[in-house]
């Protein structure tokens, strides 16, 4: 978070375009970035990705992969990638999505949700560690040093393992999926492809890895990063209506925020 910033203010212009994106003033940045939540996705999750270029931030749609860390707002929307530091937004709904690009283990169209924002602002996080089980909370806009251990909602999982994933994915450093809290409305699974292709006039601009250029994997971040601590956990399959966006492709070599 705080190497967002710095690196944010190093840079004037990408400033100006990650603040266009969140729809802030670029002196407003640091606090809007300080006051965001780190987590980790623990289920594979449509977004609109941003990518910087010439200037300017250029939106694609993306799936991001469970495991992926990610900063999340006061009503649990994912709105920065924690590894390349690029705003997000919620996905755009496509009429015709075309799954692009290699999709990693385990990923299932069927299982990638939508984050639903919370009506109400959300002061505590309830979060599960996927190494032992532990529940615990974490408040809004804190690091982790907040972090305290909490009893299971009534509507936890028995497996605080995304769906399809065995063994339990793991993310370097202290990285826990979470729970929303009980006025924290989250996603459902969608039912159309994963991943399409962006517009022809409108160049993908995120760093992809290199040997997967068709999806956003979870990142490799250095042990112990303030930036990948914990995830929002989206209710049961069976609750609200699935979302109907897809994912885009961003070209190989296309630069990002961080």
């Amino acid at each position: 978070m705080e190497q967002q910033v710095k690196v944010l203010q190093a840079a004037p212009d990408k400033n100006r375009a990650f603040a266009s994106v969140q729809d802030i003033e670029p002196s407003a940045v640091p606090g809007y970035l300080r006051g965001l939540t780190p987590v980790t996705l623990r289920m594979d999750t449509r977004v609109t990705n941003h990518g910087y270029r010439d200037g300017e931030a250029n939106a694609y749609q993306a799936v991001l992969q469970a495991g992926t860390a990610v900063l999340v707002d006061d009503r649990g929307v994912p709105r920065v990638r924690c590894a390349c530091g690029n705003p997000l937004l919620p996905p755009v709904a496509q009429e015709d999505p075309r799954q692009t690009g290699k999709a990693w283990p385990g990923y299932r169209a069927s299982d990638v949700v939508v984050v639903e924002p919370s009506e109400k602002p959300v002061k505590e996080f309830v979060m599960v560690d996927p190494e032992n089980g532990d529940w615990f909370k974490r408040p809004a806009g804190d690091t982790g040093d907040g972090d305290k251990k909490t009893d299971p909602p009534k509507n936890a999982s028995e497996s605080p393992c995304p769906p399809g994933s065995d063994p339990c994915p793991t993310s370097s450093g202290a990285t826990t999926p979470s729970e929303p809290a009980p006025d924290d409305r989250t996603s459902q699974p969608g039912e159309d492809p994963a991943t399409s292709e962006p517009p022809p006039d409108d160049p993908a601009t995120s760093e992809p890895p290199p040997d997967d250029p068709g999806t956003e994997p979870a990142p490799e971040d250095p042990p112990g990063s303030p930036d990948s601590q914990s995830a929002p956990q989206p209710p049961a399959p069976d609750t609200g209506a699935p979302r109907e966006p897809g994912a885009g492709t961003p070209p190989p070599g296309a630069p990002a925020f961080g």
